[in-house]
Order: C-alpha cells, then sequence, then structure tokens
C-alpha cells in the first residue's frame, strides 16, 4: 500500500505539469480550432533555454546559483513571450481560416526550429542543473519503507495549482474571459459585438504560451535537464489528452491531464517502463476511437430516424 502511495504521489507531480501545459493548450485551441504541434516544443525550448542561460551565467558570469537561477527565469519568459507573440501575429493568425493541415504543417515547422535551435545553441551537448531543493518530506512510513516527495516537488506542486487558480479565475471572471469565450464561439459575432478579436486571440496564445514555458521551466529544475526530443513526445501526449476532453474547458483539460499523470506514474511502478508510451499512446488512441466513432454512430442513428 504504502508503495501504491508513492507513485501516486509522483503521479501528482508529473500530472501537476501535464496539468499547467493541457490548460494552455486549451486556451489557445479555444480561438485556433487547430492541431497545434509547437506546444510541446515550447516547453522543452523553455526548460532548455533556462538551462543553458543558468550554466552561462554560473560558468562565464560567476553568478551565484540563486542569481544565475532568477535570471535565467526571467529571460526565459522574456523568450516564451516573444516566441508567442511571433506565433500569434506571423503564424496562427495569418493561417487561422486556411485549411487545418496548413496549421498542422506550419506548427511542426516551428517544433523542428526550437528543437534545433535549443540543440545547436547547446552544441549537442546535455547540461545539468545541479539537484535543488532535494531533501525529503515524509507523507507515510512502515516497516522501513518512507513515502516522501522532495521539497521542489512540493513547490511545482504549489506554484502550478497556484497559476491554474488565478488564471482559471481569470478566464472565468474577467472581461478577458468573456471575450475569449465569445471569441471562441463566434469570432464573427463577437467582433460585430465590439470586441476586439484580434487583441482576444493574440492574449490567449501569450497567456497559453506561458504556461508551456512555466510548465518547461518547473520541470528543468526539478529534473535537472530536459531532451531535444521531449517537445514532441510531451506535445503529442497534451494533445490526445485534451481531445479526448474535446477541448470543453481549460480547468477541465487541466484535471483530466492531472489524472493521466498519475496513470502514467502508476503504470511506471508496476509494469515495464519501456513500454510506457506505446501502452500509453495506444490507450488514448483507443479513448479518441471509442468517443469519435459513438459520436459518429450516434449522428447516424439520430439522421436514419
Amino acid at each position: 500500500m504504502l508503495y501504491f502511495f508513492q507513485q501516486f504521489l509522483n503521479g501528482l507531480h508529473i500530472g501537476a505539469i501535464y496539468a499547467l501545459l493541457a490548460f494552455g493548450y486549451v486556451l489557445i485551441n479555444g480561438v485556433l480550432h487547430r492541431t497545434n504541434l509547437a506546444h510541446g516544443a515550447i516547453f522543452a525550448f523553455s526548460g532548455q533555454t533556462m538551462i543553458l542561460i543558468a550554466v552561462f551565467g554560473w560558468q562565464v558570469l560567476w553568478m551565484t546559483l540563486p542569481m544565475t537561477l532568477a535570471v535565467a527565469i526571467t529571460a526565459t519568459f522574456g523568450y516564451a513571450a516573444l516566441t508567442g507573440i511571433v506565433l500569434s501575429r506571423n503564424v496562427f493568425e495569418p493561417l487561422a481560416k486556411s485549411s487545418p493541415n496548413a496549421i498542422v504543417v506550419a506548427t511542426l515547422g516551428v517544433l523542428l526550429f526550437l528543437t534545433e535551435l535549443a540543440r545547436i545553441s547547446a552544441q549537442t551537448h546535455d547540461f545539468w542543473l545541479p539537484p535543488m531543493l532535494a531533501t525529503p518530506v515524509v507523507f507515510a512510513e512502515g516497516d522501513g519503507y518512507k513515502v516522501t516527495l522532495t521539497v521542489m516537488q512540493l513547490l511545482n506542486c504549489a506554484l502550478i495549482v497556484a497559476a491554474l487558480a488565478a488564471s482559471g479565475l481569470a478566464v472565468a471572471r474577467t472581461r478577458f474571459g468573456r471575450d475569449l469565450r465569445a471569441v471562441s464561439d463566434d469570432p464573427a459575432a463577437a467582433a460585430m459585438c465590439g470586441i476586439d478579436t484580434s487583441l482576444v486571440f493574440r492574449g490567449a496564445v501569450l497567456l497559453g504560451t506561458l504556461c508551456a514555458a512555466l510548465a518547461g521551466i518547473l520541470a528543468a529544475l526539478y529534473f535537472g535537464n530536459i531532451g531535444f526530443g521531449s517537445g514532441l513526445v510531451f506535445g503529442l501526449k497534451i494533445l490526445f489528452v485534451t481531445a479526448v476532453g474535446s477541448y470543453r474547458s481549460p480547468i477541465q483539460a487541466a484535471a483530466g491531464a492531472a489524472c493521466f499523470g498519475i496513470a502514467e506514474s502508476l503504470w511506471s511502478g508496476y509494469f515495464p517502463i519501456e513500454w510506457r508510451e506505446g501502452w500509453i499512446f495506444l490507450f488514448l488512441v483507443v479513448m479518441l476511437v471509442l468517443r469519435f466513432g459513438g459520436q459518429e454512430t450516434q449522428q447516424s442513428y439520430r439522421q436514419s430516424l
């Protein structure tokens, strides 16, 4: 039972990272209504950028560790904001009304560009941050086995919950949130009602991009490194998870992604980890087939009546 509890707690941490990614993805999808393959790339790029700047500040500028981390995190958010602005103005807006395949191809190009940019900047070397706030906090103990999470894991979870709560409240209660829902439902009608649809579009993309950047930064601080190809894997997972939920709301997507993270952790604890990705993606594909196949069957049945 204690082993199960340990895997569940581990799943809460990775699930929180997935939740933040899913929240940002659904925000962007709400105004874009297209498959966005660049979201995972922004997550990985942000983590790698933070690590590279921190390494530069430590080794070249001789900064203290807290100072170099503060500079790296601030600069990373700046890069992420610039990426979000460029994407919204130069990629998403011009292609939003075109074929859905155009957005898929364009965001795939963005993913490859960001992945290669990070790899070339690091000269294909893996840089690692030192373990930080790795002191274990004991939740349960018995028969010599301790159920723990590190201080960094707890801090990450707390920051993500706070970010999701603040963002969810902003979407639900503020004027921007009301405008966002209006533009998501019918941008033409929203424009006729005096809403600046372009401003709302760019704001949604920027907020979603910053969510992905925050997830990447927190993941890098905990794991110490993010692989160059991890953006595609994380992006596909979030794409499938949010598609199963039909992009209904950012908070629901975050909750579903958190459950997915717990399930992934439980698999890692009880089954061969080398098969984890394959079975997880197979499960998501089956869920998508059942969901959308069932909808098509019901629609055909109603038409026959």
